[in-house]
């Protein structure tokens, strides 16, 4: 026991914990061969009640034992039964190859556990050290992934992915420089994120002093001047990083999931990247804001396009929460449908008074439907100029209903804010179903 009480992995437990309320489960546990490789138990975080469990790299290197299977899986049945988070600490060299097919069993226990937590209560994985095969599939199939900058994350061994390759390939949703801004990161999120998907997600203390949003500000700004002040956590900030950026944040004190594109050309990295952010506040009920400023889709990658597109139009037509869009530039063709259509996606649409929205790019949209006056000898940029202060204008959109509301950038706040509280009582039925397909 007091070799226990001096390892990492119970340190680590504590640091993540409020002071004085973790409490140790299977503390005396034993496997046959003497130490279990994990400390595990419950206590508070910033005072919700989580549990977690930190594989111990000092007893048998962490190696999973189908006595460490047993005790993190007893950590998902209670986290299931009473509808708390699970907080993971990864940091073991592999599996005990001596326990065979037994532990192979075992280990799928904990998949089909951690499946089965999916969408019902958030689960945080954080990878401080090694984290491979079945342990690295098991960690990525929790709702955020942190990892520390250093730690290897990988499936196939040998390998040598680190975790900060795989924070720029998108597997890594947030990427830290120690364990200790790891615990930060755990804390904000837990703060933000409901105890389980029936549960509100908690009210925080927030403040409204925010710069307004300029109409030159990049999807990042946008978000940080929309939501309350420090309160963002951005999410895969090294993916797709140059067109589409996610994070969570709190809105007058609410949790608000936000996806923002910068003006390219929607593609599959920043499709999927969306997807992901739009499933995780649809799986908890958190309301979704989608700033939009996308030229249409790109040209090259036709079926990988197509497929990550079909999975982004499937994820935000099938979400239920509340939905959010604001055109802050161009929404060309597949991109308006997709994110800001009321058809497909938002309960409700706001549009920049500058802003363009139209089925095709204006050079396209120009050249079909002014080709006589180009003929003419018209100047190709002033009837570019026409055709987005009339046939493309938001105020033509709003006058067809396919846009709510038109505000100048600085409104943006204040705008969603009005939106997001009309639409808190949202309720929408669905017809029974296991899932969709795609």
């Amino acid at each position: 026991m007091s070799e226990l009480k001096e390892s990492k992995a119970l340190k680590r437990l504590e640091a993540l914990f409020d002071d004085g309320s973790f409490t140790q489960i299977d503390a005396y546990a034993k496997s046959a061969d003497g130490e279990v490789e994990v400390a595990a138990g419950f206590g508070t975080v910033n005072g919700c009640a989580v549990y977690a469990f930190s594989q111990d790299i000092a007893v048998n290197d962490g190696a999973v034992s189908v006595a460490q299977c047993a005790k993190v899986k007893k950590i998902y049945d209670l986290a299931m039964k009473t509808g708390c988070p699970v907080v993971s600490v990864f940091d073991s060299n592999g599996v005990k190859i001596t326990e065979g097919f037994e532990v192979m069993s075992a280990y799928g226990e904990l998949v089909k556990a951690s499946a089965s937590l999916s969408g019902v209560c958030p689960q945080i994985a954080v990878i401080a050290g090694a984290c491979l095969g079945t342990s690295a599939l098991i960690a990525n199939m929790a709702d955020v992934v942190i990892a520390v900058k250093d730690a290897d994350f990988y499936v196939s061994a040998p390998g040598d992915i680190t975790a900060e390759e795989s924070y720029k390939e998108g597997t890594v949703d947030i990427l830290c420089d120690d364990f200790d801004s790891a615990i930060k990161a755990v804390t904000d999120l837990v703060s933000l994120l409901p105890s389980n998907n029936l549960s509100p997600a908690p009210v925080l203390d927030f403040s409204d002093s925010q710069a307004a949003v300029q109409e030159d500000s990049d999807a990042l700004s946008i978000i940080n001047a929309v939501a309350d002040a420090s309160s963002v956590v951005e999410f895969k900030g090294g993916y797709a990083a140059s067109n589409c950026k996610t994070a969570l944040a709190s809105v007058m004190g609410t949790t608000v999931g936000f996806v923002a594109f910068d003006g390219d050309s929607l593609c599959p990295g920043c499709s999927y990247k969306a997807e992901a952010m739009v499933k995780l506040c649809d799986a908890y009920s958190i309301p979704i804001v989608t700033f939009v400023n996308a030229k249409g889709v790109i040209g090259e990658k036709e079926n990988q396009t197509l497929t990550a597109l079909t999975k982004l139009t499937s994820a935000y037509a099938a979400a239920t929460c509340p939905k959010v869009s604001v055109i802050t530039g161009k929404a060309i063709g597949c991109a308006y449908i997709i994110l800001a259509g009321k058809g497909a996606n938002a309960d409700m649409t706001i549009a920049w008074d500058s802003a363009v929205a139209s089925p095709l790019d204006t050079d396209s949209a120009v050249a079909f439907l002014f080709s006589d006056r180009l003929a003419g000898g018209e100047d190709r940029k002033a009837l570019e100029k026409e055709y987005e202060e009339t046939i493309a204008s938001p105020f033509t959109a709003a006058a067809c209903g396919a846009v709510d509301d038109i505000c100048t950038p600085a409104e943006t706040r204040t705008k969603v804010i009005a939106a997001l509280d009309i639409l808190a009582g949202k309720r929408e039925n669905t017809l029974p179903r296991k899932h969709s397909v795609k």
